[in-house]
């Protein structure tokens, strides 16, 4: 199925084409119960392949750790599959041209939850202005590749690293997505949780 989900070239976004080394594709289980989207490679992972491989990696791995489950349980993926030059948000016309990518990966996995990590993929998602803090945890029925599905809206990691005051938000709504797969009578699809 990887090959269904997975980028092998994209020249849509010129820009983008420009500052990447490699298109970085979503990672863990092709059927996750749990799909995690992020705003973009960082330099990180650009260099590694792997979305949320640095710091913000590090927060998310030990806050799924907390909740017994490990990174090779849950679905990571990526809003826009490239890095932007200099670590700059997506624009929306990137969005846009990788959309298609990001949502042929969610209708073949097709999680049970979706938690979108900052502001970036909660807005992507959401289609509109989302107070990423005010709502953390929220969860939204969204149609997405043609099915409803639902939307965790999540703090990124890294706002942990920069305030530890948004600490309890991040594994609080993490939890609040554990709790919703769990309460949905599949928890084969979380690993050993």
């Amino acid at each position: 199925m990887t090959d269904e989900i997975d980028v092998s070239d994209c020249r849509r976004c010129e820009k983008l084409c420009a500052s990447r080394s490699r298109i970085v594709n979503g990672v863990g289980p092709t059927d996750a119960a749990l799909c995690f989207v992020g705003e973009a490679p960082g330099e990180r992972e650009d260099d590694t392949g792997e979305p949320f491989v640095g710091r913000s990696g590090e927060v998310l791995d030990g806050a799924l750790r907390d909740l017994g489950l490990a990174r090779g349980d849950v679905r990571i993926t990526n809003c826009a599959r490239c890095r932007p030059p200099d670590n700059r948000d997506p624009t929306a016309e990137e969005l846009t041209n990788c959309r298609p990518h990001l949502e042929g990966e969610i209708d073949a996995v097709d999680p049970d939850v979706i938690v979108t990590l900052g502001k970036v993929p909660s807005e992507h998602l959401l289609g509109r202005s989302v107070p990423v803090t005010a709502e953390a945890g929220s969860v939204h029925d969204v149609r997405i590749a043609g099915a409803t599905r639902r939307v965790l809206v999540c703090v990124h990691p890294a706002a942990t690293l920069y305030d530890p005051s948004q600490r309890e938000t991040f594994a609080s709504a993490l939890e609040s997505a554990v709790e919703l797969v769990d309460g949905g009578g599949d928890q084969s699809r979380l690993g050993e949780f």
